[in-house]
């Protein structure tokens, strides 16, 4: 069984779930919206620049996972799935992942957005996992914290690592699916790295290395 990855914002979906999930906070009037817009806006531009602190960007995307119950932030997910992330899931995204599963491949989503917002999505495109980064919990509430190493850029191979450590999986002739340049340093280490509806940087690198191009879109 050889190991499918891929990316998921800008790769599966065509949009940001971590920037989608700010936006329907500001239209819920759950955030203060000038505030809120500007920080999201900032961090998704330094994203793709490169540049992201990912620690501050986590501690203002948890923040307001500590405001309200478990029970709570479910049902605002759910209304979320259903009026942002839906509309957003590529048809030859989904269509990529069932053709690895009908070949026997292990299907799994990796992506620096965090645990909470990705979990439901990864369920809804029916691979076999997910690797994100994980939000601390604590006595049943989120702390606002991160547990664990964040699964951006070079984290996302210490997270791989650890969980190929924990499962019966290698990486031989395994592929990975991304649109970003954040994720080169994973796209170097699997058999075959595939470029998705790339960015310019990776583009680059892309052509220069003969990887695969390809569109979701």
């Amino acid at each position: 069984m050889a190991l499918a990855l891929f990316d998921l914002d800008n790769t599966l979906l065509a949009d940001d779930s971590d920037y989608l999930w700010g936006c329907f906070l500001v239209d819920k009037g759950l955030v203060d919206q000038a505030t809120y817009e500007t920080a999201n806006q900032r961090f998704y531009a330094e994203y793709k620049q490169g540049t992201l602190d990912i620690f501050e960007f986590l501690a203002f995307s948890l923040k307001p996972l500590t405001q309200y119950s478990r029970e709570k932030l479910a049902a605002l997910h759910a209304e979320f799935m259903q009026q942002l992330i839906r509309p957003v899931m590529t048809e030859k995204g989904m269509k990529q992942i069932r053709q690895h599963r009908d070949r026997g491949d292990i299907t799994v989503i990796i992506t620096a957005s965090n645990r909470f917002v990705t979990g439901p999505i990864a369920e809804a495109f029916q691979v076999d996992d997910l690797i994100a980064t994980d939000p601390e919990i604590v006595d049943g509430r989120y702390t606002g914290k991160v547990a664990g190493t964040p699964c951006f850029q070079k984290g996302k191979i210490i997270r791989l690592e650890q969980w190929l450590e924990n499962t019966s999986h290698t990486l031989e002739n395994s592929c990975f699916y991304s649109d970003s340049h954040n994720d080169i340093s994973l796209l170097e280490l699997v058999t075959t790295p595939i470029a998705v509806d790339p960015d310019e940087q990776l583009k680059a690198i892309a052509l220069e290395r003969g990887w695969e191009i390809c569109s979701f879109r």
